[in-house]
């Protein structure tokens, strides 16, 4: 694994973050990626222009090249292109995915909509090709149209083949839909989210064997379990997601939570370490909004934890 040193001169000076091998790619993308849907505002909360992109530029600065958007996530890409616009950035050392398939209201998973959706990618990036191209979110009922002829699919070979894109991914739920993906052949990436933390590991069995099999990279989203292994204050996230509390999210993460505080580490230096532990994960997203978050983030990622922790974690809680 190649290393990139964080700039000089910030309370991060010293720490790395890792590089790693995205699949068969080749390409070499930091373990710990920039998630863009809070560059948009997340949990009812907003976001503006100044604040997102000075988010973008800190995160290149501690020495992230991966960002990862998508249509879905309102202003995020658009403020992503003029954050890379502004920085001057070389784009050949910046790892920029997007996705296709939820940018309107019907999904369109078909060519005409996929071929819009990165045409429209492309001019907010403000760039001349994609270096991923994602498949985002299809619903039961939507999966057959991504494979079919004329469909996401078929259109994404073609688009790769060109060089317009570089590499063909999926993020989905699903983890039947992403071994599908994984098998048909044509997918560099899976972007798989929400399970592989200290609560939930559902990941590890039914994903990772075979797409390490087949050298398809794995990206992680969601390694704070929709917010509940955060640092935040547990009662918001309850009135956030509208839970009461007693499901088996919520009840584990509290538990996690509790074990980190007696360990006296914060939760999101827990999560993001035990994610980044996992050697066939390519790279773990995190959301960020404002450059405090990241400067976070990358904080708790990359300051040594004890690997004796790692022991009391398993026979504390049975987390392995």
């Amino acid at each position: 694994m190649a290393n990139i040193n964080l700039m000089e001169g910030n309370d991060n000076a010293g720490s790395t973050l890792n590089q790693r091998r995205l699949g068969r790619t080749d390409r070499y993308v930091t373990e710990l990626g920039l998630g863009g849907a809070g560059l948009n505002g997340v949990y009812g909360r907003s976001n503006d222009d100044v604040t997102a992109i000075a988010c973008v530029h800190r995160a290149l600065e501690l020495g992230i090249n991966y960002i990862d958007t998508s249509p879905l996530y309102g202003e995020s890409e658009r403020r992503i292109g003029l954050a890379l616009t502004e920085g001057g950035y070389d784009r050949d050392l910046i790892f920029l995915a997007t996705k296709t398939g939820t940018g309107t209201q019907p999904r369109d998973y078909s060519r005409d909509g996929t071929l819009r959706s990165v045409e429209r990618s492309l001019r907010l990036l403000h760039t001349d090709h994609l270096d991923l191209l994602q498949v985002h979110d299809p619903a039961d009922d939507e999966i057959e149209a991504v494979f079919a002829p004329g469909g996401a699919v078929e259109t994404l070979v073609e688009l790769k083949a060109q060089g317009v894109i570089r590499a063909i991914g999926i993020g989905v739920r699903s983890h039947d839909f992403l071994r599908r993906a994984i098998r048909h052949g044509a997918f560099d990436t899976i972007l798989t989210y929400a399970d592989f933390n200290p609560v939930r590991q559902t990941a590890r069995e039914t994903l990772f064997p075979e797409a390490a099999a087949r050298d398809v990279a794995i990206i992680l989203g969601s390694p704070l379990l929709f917010g509940y292994l955060s640092d935040r204050p547990f009662g918001d996230l309850l009135r956030e997601h509208k839970a009461d509390g007693s499901g088996q999210n919520e009840t584990a993460a509290l538990r996690i939570r509790e074990w980190a505080a007696a360990q006296n580490i914060s939760n999101v230096q827990l999560a993001l370490q035990y994610a980044l532990r996992e050697p066939r994960i390519s790279t773990v997203l995190v959301g960020a909004s404002t450059p405090e978050e990241i400067e976070q983030n990358v904080r708790a990622a990359t300051t040594p934890l004890p690997e004796t922790l790692w022991q009391r974690l398993a026979d504390d809680l049975g987390v392995i």
